[in-house]
């Protein structure tokens, strides 16, 4: 018993002393790519505008490099499999179908309960195909970055080290929670509702050890919720909207400033659809058994 102790709490160390090396070495690798690149644009005069869509894809895609690489460094440096991360693609077609599948579902349940209780309504209608794209490749770009640092590495690293993976989801959300905690507007609420947003989108993994179905369900849900229906994206805003809304209903039914992530009703379908995933993989699993 006393040796079972000393494994536990000697993993417990590792598994600490990775996230935080993973988090300063990815940190300190997109601080030294940022450097080169704003002494270049200072020096040809191609400053871009602070806030826009371009700058923050550089940033997020500054991101996706640093971290990625302090990813590997540290699997590398513990002699374990990159493939903890999840990232193959092979034989994945109908896990990204199912993000996708999944995103509309939740949203167009959330979506028009909220038109037929009279809590939203749509105020205008804009067709603006450029900034649609942009804002379908920055998300993806979003999706890409959050889910390999939080569920290919946190989760994936917390699983490898033999973490009951129910307590390894719960973790690892609310890491993906406090990573919102300086957003615009951010409320015990919205907080809560991004936990459970980590474990919806970490549900899967603790199946499949795979990214596909969390990085294209992750897409679509911020990309239908900012760009698409007009509401805040985790408190930020999302510039010119396909929808404008007018919420006339109570923060705690619509969301308010924060966005759909910031009601009661979100929670509700992030508890519904993330007991639908476990339900779904542990019935597959019995009967594989």
């Amino acid at each position: 018993m006393e040796m079972k102790n000393k494994m536990l709490w000697k993993n417990i160390g590792r598994l600490v002393v990775d996230i935080l090396l993973f988090y300063v070495i990815g940190t300190l690798i997109t601080m030294f790519l940022c450097v080169p690149l704003f002494l270049i644009q200072k020096a040809l005069g191609m400053e871009m505008q602070e806030g826009s869509l371009p700058s923050f894809f550089l940033e997020r895609l500054l991101m996706l490099v640093g971290y990625l690489s302090a990813a590997i460094l540290v699997l590398r440096w513990r002699k374990l499999p990159l493939s903890l991360l999840g990232m193959s693609l092979r034989g994945r077609g109908k896990d990204l179908l199912a993000g996708l599948g999944v995103a509309v579902l939740l949203y167009a349940v959330g979506f028009g309960t909220s038109l037929l209780m009279g809590t939203v309504e749509i105020a205008s209608v804009q067709w603006i195909p450029r900034d649609l794209l942009g804002t379908l490749l920055f998300f993806l770009l979003v999706a890409v970055t959050e889910e390999v640092m939080l569920r290919g590495f946190v989760l994936g690293r917390m699983l490898s080290a033999g973490m009951n993976r129910f307590v390894a989801l719960f973790l690892s959300s609310a890491l993906f929670s406090a990573m919102h905690l300086f957003n615009p507007n951010f409320a015990l609420l919205p907080f809560v509702n991004i936990l459970l947003a980590g474990c919806l989108l970490g549900a899967s993994f603790l199946y499949t050890r795979n990214l596909c179905f969390p990085v294209v369900l992750h897409w679509f849900w911020n990309w239908l919720q900012g760009p698409v229906l007009g509401y805040e994206v985790s408190g930020m805003d999302s510039g010119e909207t396909l929808l404008t809304l007018r919420l006339t209903g109570s923060d705690l039914l619509t969301g308010g400033s924060f966005g759909f992530e910031g009601s009661l009703l979100c929670t509700v379908l992030l508890v519904v659809g993330t007991l639908a995933i476990v339900g779904y993989y542990e019935r597959r699993g019995r009967k594989e058994a």
